[in-house]
């Protein structure tokens, strides 16, 4: 096979100490790893982050350091700025603007950032041109008119399409190769397919995000209450197993594939690299070199 899927993995600056140890793991013995993907980049946001969205960043790493562990491994760094509500008053953060300086200046390999917000995608191309652009999920594009016409534009490298277009291989199908290329498609969503209120929940987020005082966003869906569970997104018809990605996805020129999980704990996130990214007879291996580590705190 040709083509190599490419992941694209949550917690840039939430999860540098997990990565700190995986990813010498990963290069080190390359074997233990499947052949047929590869890590493409690193997404997140610290803490305190105006223009974060979708989820809430943490994480007291610097930010130097983060994207000095995505430089290393020659990983795309990616700012998760997808916050949709953003005024023209934003612009001028200080904070996100210092973040911007900082992985603009890298170009080896290319930093991008992830963006929901028209006003900030247009001020990031002005300011700091030498980013690529992702459009956030969280647009929650359900339409499939829609997707076409996002992927259509110039703007954007990549495209994450809300989940619930994962498994519509039929109009997938119509797109020309180059639209291919750009879908990043969300891998392990827990969400409730019926969700109605996905774009408000986002928008919860942002509004934290930028101090807001709102009331928190209650989900009314089935089993809520219990949160993430990896085994819950397995039976979702929107999952995408790495079965789904050999047979299915690469065999039609879909290459990118987005983990989530910013919001859960690197215990978790450490079960995604696992499932996705090693072999099954060297997934013991990693966790005990993932466990037995004694600078790392997975719980």
């Amino acid at each position: 096979m040709d083509r190599i899927a490419q992941y694209h993995l949550p917690g840039l600056f939430e999860f540098y100490e997990l990565y700190r140890v995986f990813l010498p793991l990963y290069c080190t013995h390359r074997d233990w790893f499947y052949p047929w993907c590869d890590i493409a980049s690193l997404y997140g946001a610290p803490a305190d982050c105006l223009w974060d969205g979708g989820r809430v960043g943490g994480g007291d790493v610097r930010p130097r350091d983060a994207l000095a562990l995505a430089q290393e491994y020659g990983i795309s760094a990616r700012l998760t700025f997808s916050n949709s509500l953003l005024q023209p008053e934003h612009l001028s953060d200080p904070t996100c603007n210092k973040l911007c300086r900082l992985f603009a200046a890298c170009d080896t390999p290319q930093s991008g950032v992830i963006v929901h917000s028209e006003l900030l995608l247009d001020y990031l191309k002005r300011t700091y041109p030498s980013f690529y652009f992702v459009s956030s999920t969280t647009k929650v594009l359900t339409e499939f008119s829609q997707l076409a016409q996002e992927t259509a534009r110039e703007d954007f490298r990549y495209v994450v399409p809300d989940f619930r277009l994962n498994k519509a291989f039929d109009r997938l199908a119509t797109l020309p190769q180059d639209q291919r290329d750009k879908l990043e498609f969300l891998c392990n969503e827990c969400c409730w397919v019926g969700c109605r209120d996905r774009k408000v929940c986002y928008e919860a987020v942002s509004r934290r995000n930028l101090g807001l005082d709102t009331p928190e966003h209650r989900c009314t869906a089935p089993d809520a209450a219990q949160g993430y569970r990896f085994s819950r997104a397995m039976e979702s018809p929107s999952f995408i197993s790495t079965e789904d990605i050999l047979t299915r996805y690469l065999p039609q020129g879909f290459t990118n594939f987005k983990i989530e999980g910013r919001g859960l704990g690197s215990a978790i996130v450490l079960e995604f690299l696992l499932y996705y990214l090693t072999k099954p007879e060297y997934q013991l291996r990693v966790r005990e070199e993932i466990y037995l580590d004694s600078m790392l705190d997975l719980f």
